[in-house]
């Protein structure tokens, strides 16, 4: 590898790490006698979705930025070492290291080089090189960028797996203190062009066995969690109008590292909210499988999540006049509504409740955590939990306060 590559490689790929938007495509793209495979295969440290871990090389095509975002490291203003690749250096580097086994796929992000049309043509050269040039069928995940031509976009889904556009903050008032050059129209522009094309792909692909695939993978975003003072409520809000109105299949959420200084960001020794993300991500989670609405795990009252607790959980106590529920006799989706039950016990329940009643001794077996479960329901109407049964008192007993102090040791 050429010394020269080498430096833009380490530049670029350092620059990639704070976008955290990628995850296995769980797309099957055929190969017929081609290299690369992307058969329900994912990316660089993620999971398929067959349960396995796979590589991507991660890596920004520029970090030159006309954009002045505050929170961004990449920033115009920024005193930092800048590189560009070529979409030819891209294509090569891919190809070098999938040939050493190092990786199965890539993740091409990019700060906006000149204008987004610039940008946005040498992505789409870089697949167009890989896809015809090294007939790559290996699963490629690139960024849409806002502002581009539709027709840029329009090439790039139908060569990518999967494209993603990041919101990053998620109100229109935190674009303009941060990223005035930025706003949701825009942004949302583009995904809405990669919604449509996704939707006519799969309406052709019902008529014609071989009509060109679209963003296979789907689309999704990333927002940034403490760069602004937006309460989990705004974050879960936008993240729930993002799933329904551009059917996206991941929103991520990235803890803020703070990188730059300014009156409008945190202190740069500021911890990133990790604790925070952790339960933002549960309650996505929740939104996406558990058929919860976003109004129901927050309100204008509690508009941030308890970091003690998992929001179900808090829901839960919150809405504690709907249980104790009778295990053997609720539906699933009222199952799935009782804290320390998941996906795969409650169908477990459903399936042993055709053959014999569920027991109380039965629900460890079924994968039940019953440290939380066993006070939201009862078994043949036997309840298990404490005989008060209120919030306070179950929050106590699932998180005790330290009730004696560490004795300190003199000498």
């Amino acid at each position: 590898m050429k010394e020269n590559t080498m430096k833009k490689l380490q530049v670029l790929a350092d620059a990639a790490k704070y976008d955290v938007s990628c995850s296995s495509s769980g797309v099957n793209r055929k190969n017929t006698g081609r290299i690369g495979s992307s058969s329900v295969s994912g990316i660089c440290h993620t999971w398929s979705s067959d349960g396995r871990c796979v590589s991507l090389l991660k890596i920004l095509l520029t970090n030159y930025c006309v954009f002045d975002c505050e929170y961004c490291v990449n920033r115009l203003s920024n005193d930092v070492e800048r590189a560009s690749f070529t979409p030819e250096e891209v294509a090569e580097l891919t190809i070098e290291f999938y040939r050493r086994n190092y990786i199965e796929g890539l993740f091409l992000s990019s700060a906006v080089e000149k204008n987004p049309n610039h940008t946005m043509e040498n992505i789409v050269k870089t697949l167009l090189i890989l896809r015809n040039k090294y007939h790559f069928s290996g699963y490629i995940h690139v960024k849409a960028i806002p502002g581009a031509d539709e027709i840029l976009i329009r090439q790039a889904g139908e060569l990518a797996d999967r494209m993603s556009v990041n919101i990053e903050l998620p109100t229109e008032d935190g674009l303009k203190l941060l990223a005035p050059q930025k706003s949701m129209k825009k942004l949302f522009l583009p995904m809405n062009q990669i919604k449509e094309g996704i939707d006519k792909s799969n309406y052709q692909l019902t008529k014609y066995r071989n009509a060109k695939k679209f963003v296979p993978a789907g689309q999704s975003t990333q927002m940034i969690v403490g760069a602004t003072n937006e309460s989990d409520l705004s974050m879960l809000n936008i993240t729930d109008k993002l799933y329904k109105s551009f059917s996206l299949k991941r929103v991520y959420f990235s803890a803020y590292v703070p990188v730059n200084r300014g009156n409008n960001l945190p202190a740069l020794n500021t911890a990133p909210p990790m604790l925070r993300e952790h339960r933002l991500y549960q309650a996505d989670w929740l939104l996406r499988f558990y058929k919860f609405e976003a109004n129901e795990l927050l309100d204008k009252e509690n508009p941030n999540f308890d970091t003690n607790f998992d929001p179900k959980m808090i829901w839960a106590l919150r809405n504690i006049n709907e249980f104790p529920k009778e295990i053997n006799n609720v539906s699933l989706q009222e199952l799935l509504r009782i804290p320390g039950i998941g996906m795969v016990s409650a169908r477990r329940i459903i399936k042993q409740r055709k053959v014999r009643k569920v027991t109380y001794e039965d629900l460890k077996k079924i994968g039940v955590f019953l440290k939380r479960a066993r006070f939201f329901l009862t078994c043949s109407g036997k309840y298990y939990g404490e005989k008060n049964l209120e919030p306070e008192v179950i929050k106590e007993m699932l998180n005790p306060k330290a009730r004696f102090e560490q004795l300190k040791l003199e000498i």
